[in-house]
Protein backbone atom coordinates (compact mmCIF):
# COMPACT_ATOMS: atom_id res chain seq x y z
CA UNK A 1 0.00 0.00 0.00
CA UNK A 2 1.30 3.48 -0.88
CA UNK A 3 2.14 5.80 1.99
CA UNK A 4 -0.49 8.31 0.84
CA UNK A 5 -3.20 5.64 0.90
CA UNK A 6 -2.14 4.48 4.35
CA UNK A 7 -2.17 8.03 5.69
CA UNK A 8 -5.63 8.70 4.25
CA UNK A 9 -6.86 5.49 5.90
CA UNK A 10 -5.27 5.96 9.30
CA UNK A 11 -5.13 9.73 9.81
CA UNK A 12 -8.81 10.29 10.71
CA UNK A 13 -8.57 7.75 13.53
CA UNK A 14 -5.21 9.16 14.62
CA UNK A 15 -6.67 12.67 14.75
CA UNK A 16 -9.39 11.34 17.07
CA UNK A 17 -6.70 10.06 19.43
CA UNK A 18 -6.09 6.52 18.17
CA UNK A 19 -2.41 6.04 19.03
CA UNK A 20 -2.20 2.71 17.23
CA UNK A 21 -3.39 4.27 13.97
CA UNK A 22 -0.72 6.93 14.37
CA UNK A 23 1.84 4.23 15.18
CA UNK A 24 1.18 2.62 11.81
CA UNK A 25 1.82 5.97 10.14
CA UNK A 26 5.07 6.26 12.09
CA UNK A 27 6.18 2.79 10.99
CA UNK A 28 5.48 3.61 7.34
CA UNK A 29 7.21 7.00 7.33
CA UNK A 30 10.06 6.58 9.85
CA UNK A 31 12.69 5.96 7.15
CA UNK A 32 11.83 9.23 5.45
CA UNK A 33 11.73 11.30 8.63
CA UNK A 34 15.00 9.95 10.02
CA UNK A 35 16.66 10.40 6.61
CA UNK A 36 15.60 14.05 6.55
CA UNK A 37 17.06 14.56 10.01
CA UNK A 38 20.23 12.60 9.23
CA UNK A 39 20.86 14.54 6.04
CA UNK A 40 21.07 17.72 8.13
CA UNK A 41 22.70 16.52 11.36
CA UNK A 42 24.96 13.75 9.94
CA UNK A 43 24.52 12.05 13.29
CA UNK A 44 22.52 8.80 13.49
CA UNK A 45 21.52 8.92 17.19
CA UNK A 46 20.64 12.60 16.93
CA UNK A 47 18.59 11.99 13.79
CA UNK A 48 16.48 9.37 15.57
CA UNK A 49 15.95 11.65 18.58
CA UNK A 50 14.90 14.46 16.27
CA UNK A 51 12.60 12.18 14.29
CA UNK A 52 10.93 10.99 17.48
CA UNK A 53 10.46 14.58 18.61
CA UNK A 54 8.99 15.45 15.20
CA UNK A 55 6.48 12.60 15.36
CA UNK A 56 5.45 13.56 18.89
CA UNK A 57 5.08 17.21 17.92
CA UNK A 58 2.95 16.27 14.90
CA UNK A 59 0.79 14.02 17.09
CA UNK A 60 0.23 16.86 19.55
CA UNK A 61 -0.96 19.23 16.83
CA UNK A 62 -2.63 16.65 14.59
CA UNK A 63 -6.21 17.92 15.14
CA UNK A 64 -5.20 21.18 13.44
CA UNK A 65 -4.35 19.41 10.18
CA UNK A 66 -7.20 19.81 7.73
CA UNK A 67 -5.92 17.82 4.75
CA UNK A 68 -4.36 14.34 4.89
CA UNK A 69 -2.32 15.14 1.77
CA UNK A 70 -0.52 17.84 3.76
CA UNK A 71 0.66 15.48 6.49
CA UNK A 72 3.98 14.34 5.00
CA UNK A 73 5.09 17.82 3.79
CA UNK A 74 4.14 19.20 7.21
CA UNK A 75 6.01 16.42 9.03
CA UNK A 76 9.12 16.85 6.87
CA UNK A 77 9.17 20.57 7.60
CA UNK A 78 8.83 19.97 11.34
CA UNK A 79 11.77 17.57 11.10
CA UNK A 80 13.95 20.00 9.16
CA UNK A 81 13.25 22.80 11.63
CA UNK A 82 14.11 20.59 14.59
CA UNK A 83 17.28 19.33 12.90
CA UNK A 84 18.48 22.87 12.17
CA UNK A 85 17.72 23.89 15.74
CA UNK A 86 19.80 20.94 16.88
CA UNK A 87 22.75 22.07 14.77
CA UNK A 88 22.55 25.59 16.10
CA UNK A 89 22.47 24.35 19.66
CA UNK A 90 25.16 21.72 19.24
CA UNK A 91 28.80 22.39 19.82
CA UNK A 92 29.83 19.49 17.59
CA UNK A 93 30.25 20.56 13.98
CA UNK A 94 30.60 18.34 10.92
CA UNK A 95 34.18 17.47 9.95
CA UNK A 96 35.72 19.46 7.15
CA UNK A 97 39.07 19.88 5.46
CA UNK A 98 41.73 17.33 6.34
CA UNK A 99 39.55 15.76 9.04
CA UNK A 100 36.86 15.02 6.49
CA UNK A 101 39.40 13.52 4.06
CA UNK A 102 40.75 11.29 6.82
CA UNK A 103 37.22 10.15 7.69
CA UNK A 104 36.50 9.27 4.07
CA UNK A 105 39.79 7.42 3.72
CA UNK A 106 39.03 5.36 6.82
CA UNK A 107 35.53 4.61 5.61
CA UNK A 108 36.93 3.36 2.32
CA UNK A 109 39.63 1.21 3.92
CA UNK A 110 39.15 0.34 7.60
CA UNK A 111 42.34 -1.73 7.37
CA UNK A 112 44.34 1.51 7.46
CA UNK A 113 43.35 1.93 11.09
CA UNK A 114 45.64 0.35 13.70
CA UNK A 115 45.05 -3.39 13.80
CA UNK A 116 41.76 -2.88 11.88
CA UNK A 117 39.84 -2.96 15.18
CA UNK A 118 37.34 -0.17 14.66
CA UNK A 119 34.04 -0.87 16.43
CA UNK A 120 30.81 -0.88 14.44
CA UNK A 121 29.67 2.34 16.05
CA UNK A 122 32.93 4.05 15.16
CA UNK A 123 32.66 2.93 11.55
CA UNK A 124 29.10 4.22 11.39
CA UNK A 125 30.17 7.57 12.79
CA UNK A 126 32.89 7.82 10.13
CA UNK A 127 30.56 6.71 7.36
CA UNK A 128 28.07 9.38 8.37
CA UNK A 129 30.60 12.00 7.32
CA UNK A 130 30.15 10.81 3.75
CA UNK A 131 26.90 12.73 3.79
CA UNK A 132 28.94 15.94 3.80
CA UNK A 133 30.40 14.98 0.43
CA UNK A 134 26.99 14.96 -1.22
CA UNK A 135 25.11 17.93 -2.65
CA UNK A 136 22.68 19.13 -0.01
CA UNK A 137 19.64 18.50 -2.18
CA UNK A 138 20.72 14.89 -2.81
CA UNK A 139 21.38 13.78 0.76
CA UNK A 140 17.81 12.93 1.71
CA UNK A 141 17.21 11.23 -1.61
CA UNK A 142 20.27 8.96 -1.52
CA UNK A 143 19.78 8.00 2.14
CA UNK A 144 16.15 7.13 1.61
CA UNK A 145 16.87 5.42 -1.71
CA UNK A 146 18.99 2.79 0.03
CA UNK A 147 16.64 2.54 3.00
CA UNK A 148 13.64 1.91 0.76
CA UNK A 149 15.18 -0.93 -1.23
CA UNK A 150 16.42 1.35 -4.04
CA UNK A 151 12.87 2.16 -5.11
CA UNK A 152 12.95 5.63 -6.64
CA UNK A 153 9.16 5.88 -6.89
CA UNK A 154 8.79 5.14 -3.18
CA UNK A 155 11.41 7.79 -2.43
CA UNK A 156 9.55 10.27 -4.61
CA UNK A 157 6.31 9.62 -2.78
CA UNK A 158 7.87 9.91 0.68
CA UNK A 159 9.71 13.13 -0.15
CA UNK A 160 6.97 14.73 -2.23
CA UNK A 161 9.05 14.82 -5.41
CA UNK A 162 8.57 13.57 -8.94
CA UNK A 163 10.26 10.34 -9.92
CA UNK A 164 12.27 12.24 -12.53
CA UNK A 165 13.55 14.67 -9.88
CA UNK A 166 14.57 11.79 -7.66
CA UNK A 167 16.47 10.07 -10.46
CA UNK A 168 18.24 13.32 -11.34
CA UNK A 169 19.38 13.84 -7.76
CA UNK A 170 20.47 10.23 -7.48
CA UNK A 171 22.58 10.61 -10.60
CA UNK A 172 24.20 13.75 -9.25
CA UNK A 173 24.89 12.09 -5.89
CA UNK A 174 26.52 9.08 -7.55
CA UNK A 175 28.83 11.37 -9.49
CA UNK A 176 30.02 12.91 -6.24
CA UNK A 177 31.18 9.64 -4.65
CA UNK A 178 33.70 7.14 -5.91
CA UNK A 179 32.30 3.66 -6.44
CA UNK A 180 33.96 2.19 -3.35
CA UNK A 181 32.65 5.04 -1.20
CA UNK A 182 29.21 4.74 -2.75
CA UNK A 183 29.10 1.07 -1.81
CA UNK A 184 30.09 1.90 1.76
CA UNK A 185 27.50 4.67 1.85
CA UNK A 186 24.84 2.17 0.74
CA UNK A 187 25.77 -0.15 3.60
CA UNK A 188 25.76 2.75 6.03
CA UNK A 189 22.38 4.08 4.86
CA UNK A 190 20.61 0.73 5.04
CA UNK A 191 22.38 -0.37 8.21
CA UNK A 192 21.51 2.81 10.10
CA UNK A 193 17.81 2.73 9.21
CA UNK A 194 15.51 2.63 12.24
CA UNK A 195 13.90 -0.72 13.02
CA UNK A 196 10.55 -1.68 14.46
CA UNK A 197 11.73 -0.64 17.93
CA UNK A 198 11.72 2.99 16.81
CA UNK A 199 8.02 3.01 15.88
CA UNK A 200 7.19 1.04 19.02
CA UNK A 201 9.01 3.61 21.18
CA UNK A 202 7.23 6.53 19.50
CA UNK A 203 3.82 4.88 19.85
CA UNK A 204 4.46 4.04 23.51
CA UNK A 205 5.59 7.63 24.13
CA UNK A 206 2.20 8.94 23.02
CA UNK A 207 0.93 8.05 26.47
CA UNK A 208 -1.07 5.31 28.11
CA UNK A 209 0.25 2.50 25.90
CA UNK A 210 2.54 -0.30 26.97
CA UNK A 211 5.38 -1.29 24.66
CA UNK A 212 3.91 -4.77 23.98
CA UNK A 213 0.60 -3.16 22.98
CA UNK A 214 2.44 -0.59 20.87
CA UNK A 215 4.42 -3.35 19.17
CA UNK A 216 1.23 -5.24 18.41
CA UNK A 217 -0.30 -2.18 16.78
CA UNK A 218 2.83 -1.35 14.79
CA UNK A 219 3.24 -4.95 13.65
CA UNK A 220 0.05 -4.68 11.64
CA UNK A 221 1.52 -2.06 9.33
CA UNK A 222 1.62 -3.32 5.75
CA UNK A 223 0.18 -3.13 2.31
CA UNK A 224 -2.42 -5.85 2.72
CA UNK A 225 -6.05 -5.66 3.67
CA UNK A 226 -5.36 -8.17 6.44
CA UNK A 227 -2.87 -5.76 7.96
CA UNK A 228 -5.40 -2.96 7.96
CA UNK A 229 -8.15 -5.12 9.41
CA UNK A 230 -5.97 -6.57 12.15
CA UNK A 231 -4.55 -3.21 13.10
CA UNK A 232 -7.92 -1.54 13.37
CA UNK A 233 -9.80 -4.39 14.97
CA UNK A 234 -7.48 -6.34 17.21
CA UNK A 235 -6.13 -3.32 19.01
CA UNK A 236 -8.67 -0.57 18.38
CA UNK A 237 -11.99 0.26 20.00
CA UNK A 238 -13.69 -2.71 18.31
CA UNK A 239 -11.21 -5.10 19.93
CA UNK A 240 -13.52 -6.00 22.80
CA UNK A 241 -16.35 -6.86 20.43
CA UNK A 242 -14.02 -8.87 18.20
CA UNK A 243 -12.64 -10.78 21.19
CA UNK A 244 -16.16 -11.53 22.37
CA UNK A 245 -17.12 -12.84 18.95
CA UNK A 246 -14.06 -15.08 18.80
CA UNK A 247 -14.66 -16.51 22.26
CA UNK A 248 -18.31 -17.01 21.30
CA UNK A 249 -17.24 -18.90 18.17
CA UNK A 250 -15.04 -21.18 20.27
CA UNK A 251 -17.94 -21.85 22.62
CA UNK A 252 -20.20 -22.55 19.66
CA UNK A 253 -17.68 -25.07 18.34
CA UNK A 254 -17.76 -26.87 21.70
CA UNK A 255 -21.57 -26.90 21.53
CA UNK A 256 -21.25 -28.83 18.28
CA UNK A 257 -20.05 -31.79 20.32
CA UNK A 258 -22.82 -31.30 22.88
CA UNK A 259 -25.54 -31.36 20.23
CA UNK A 260 -24.15 -34.47 18.55
CA UNK A 261 -24.70 -36.41 21.79
CA UNK A 262 -28.47 -36.22 21.25
CA UNK A 263 -28.08 -38.57 18.26
CA UNK A 264 -28.78 -42.29 18.58
CA UNK A 265 -27.24 -43.28 15.25
CA UNK A 266 -25.01 -42.01 12.47
CA UNK A 267 -27.91 -40.73 10.38
CA UNK A 268 -29.12 -38.46 13.20
CA UNK A 269 -25.58 -37.35 13.98
CA UNK A 270 -24.92 -36.39 10.37
CA UNK A 271 -28.19 -34.44 10.22
CA UNK A 272 -27.30 -32.51 13.39
CA UNK A 273 -23.75 -31.73 12.29
CA UNK A 274 -24.88 -30.73 8.81
CA UNK A 275 -27.28 -28.12 10.21
CA UNK A 276 -24.85 -26.93 12.83
CA UNK A 277 -21.89 -26.71 10.44
CA UNK A 278 -23.96 -24.58 8.09
CA UNK A 279 -24.75 -22.33 11.07
CA UNK A 280 -21.06 -22.05 12.02
CA UNK A 281 -19.89 -21.36 8.47
CA UNK A 282 -22.64 -18.80 7.99
CA UNK A 283 -21.60 -17.15 11.26
CA UNK A 284 -17.96 -16.95 10.17
CA UNK A 285 -19.00 -15.46 6.84
CA UNK A 286 -21.12 -12.86 8.59
CA UNK A 287 -18.25 -12.09 10.97
CA UNK A 288 -15.92 -11.51 8.02
CA UNK A 289 -18.53 -9.22 6.44
CA UNK A 290 -18.84 -7.16 9.64
CA UNK A 291 -15.08 -6.84 10.07
CA UNK A 292 -14.62 -5.93 6.44
CA UNK A 293 -17.25 -3.20 6.63
CA UNK A 294 -15.67 -1.80 9.77
CA UNK A 295 -12.19 -1.80 8.23
CA UNK A 296 -13.08 -0.46 4.79
CA UNK A 297 -15.64 2.23 5.56
CA UNK A 298 -15.17 5.27 7.78
CA UNK A 299 -18.94 5.66 8.08
CA UNK A 300 -20.67 3.41 10.62
CA UNK A 301 -23.79 2.72 8.58
CA UNK A 302 -22.27 -0.13 6.48
CA UNK A 303 -20.98 -1.81 9.65
CA UNK A 304 -24.34 -1.56 11.42
CA UNK A 305 -26.11 -2.80 8.29
CA UNK A 306 -23.80 -5.83 8.21
CA UNK A 307 -24.50 -6.51 11.90
CA UNK A 308 -28.25 -6.31 11.27
CA UNK A 309 -27.97 -8.75 8.37
CA UNK A 310 -25.96 -11.06 10.64
CA UNK A 311 -28.75 -11.02 13.24
CA UNK A 312 -31.36 -11.93 10.65
CA UNK A 313 -29.38 -14.73 9.03
CA UNK A 314 -28.10 -16.37 12.22
CA UNK A 315 -31.43 -16.10 14.03
CA UNK A 316 -33.05 -17.85 11.09
CA UNK A 317 -30.43 -20.62 11.20
CA UNK A 318 -31.05 -21.21 14.92
CA UNK A 319 -34.84 -20.95 14.93
CA UNK A 320 -35.38 -22.60 11.55
CA UNK A 321 -33.30 -25.53 10.23
CA UNK A 322 -31.48 -26.29 13.48
CA UNK A 323 -34.66 -26.13 15.57
CA UNK A 324 -36.51 -28.46 13.18
CA UNK A 325 -33.70 -31.00 13.46
CA UNK A 326 -33.11 -30.76 17.20
CA UNK A 327 -36.61 -30.35 18.69
CA UNK A 328 -37.70 -34.02 18.22
CA UNK A 329 -34.38 -35.24 19.61
CA UNK A 330 -34.51 -32.97 22.65
CA UNK A 331 -38.10 -34.07 23.36
CA UNK A 332 -37.09 -37.71 23.04
CA UNK A 333 -34.27 -37.20 25.49
CA UNK A 334 -36.65 -35.55 27.98
CA UNK A 335 -39.12 -38.42 27.79
CA UNK A 336 -36.46 -41.04 28.46
CA UNK A 337 -35.35 -39.58 31.77
CA UNK A 338 -37.13 -36.37 32.81
CA UNK A 339 -35.03 -35.91 35.98
CA UNK A 340 -31.58 -35.90 34.34
CA UNK A 341 -32.79 -34.32 31.10
CA UNK A 342 -34.06 -31.15 32.81
CA UNK A 343 -30.69 -29.35 32.91
CA UNK A 344 -29.73 -30.48 29.43
CA UNK A 345 -33.02 -29.18 28.03
CA UNK A 346 -32.63 -25.88 29.89
CA UNK A 347 -29.08 -25.51 28.56
CA UNK A 348 -30.24 -26.17 25.02
CA UNK A 349 -33.04 -23.59 25.26
CA UNK A 350 -30.71 -20.93 26.69
CA UNK A 351 -28.14 -21.63 23.97
CA UNK A 352 -30.17 -22.31 20.84
CA UNK A 353 -33.84 -21.79 21.65
CA UNK A 354 -35.87 -18.57 21.43
CA UNK A 355 -34.81 -17.53 24.95
CA UNK A 356 -31.13 -17.95 24.13
CA UNK A 357 -31.49 -16.10 20.84
CA UNK A 358 -33.20 -13.20 22.59
CA UNK A 359 -30.53 -13.02 25.31
CA UNK A 360 -27.67 -13.11 22.81
CA UNK A 361 -29.29 -10.45 20.63
CA UNK A 362 -29.78 -8.12 23.59
CA UNK A 363 -26.18 -8.68 24.72
CA UNK A 364 -24.66 -7.90 21.33
CA UNK A 365 -26.89 -4.85 20.83
CA UNK A 366 -25.86 -3.55 24.26
CA UNK A 367 -22.19 -3.98 23.34
CA UNK A 368 -22.68 -2.11 20.08
CA UNK A 369 -24.49 0.72 21.84
CA UNK A 370 -21.64 1.04 24.32
CA UNK A 371 -19.13 0.97 21.48
CA UNK A 372 -21.06 3.61 19.59
CA UNK A 373 -21.05 6.09 22.47
CA UNK A 374 -17.46 5.28 23.44
CA UNK A 375 -16.14 6.05 19.96
CA UNK A 376 -18.52 8.88 19.14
Amino acid sequence: MHIDDLIRRELPAAARGDAHAYGRIVAASQNAVTAVALAITRDVPASEDIAQEAFLSAWKHLPRLQNAASFMPWLRQITRNLARDHLRASRNRPLDGEAAELAIARAADPGQCPAGLLLDQERDAIAAELISELPEESREVLLLYYREGQNSRQVAELLGLSDAAVRKRLSRARRCLRSELLERFRDFASGSAPGTAFAVAVTAALGGISKPAAAAGVATTGGTLAGGVAGKLLFGGIGAVFTGLVSGALTAWAMRWVLSRYADNDTERRAILRCYDVYLLTGLGCLALCLGCYALFDARLPFYAAVTATFIVLNYQLLGPLARTMTPLVQRDAQRNPRTAYWRTLGYRLSFGPSGVLISNITVVAMLVLLHFKTA
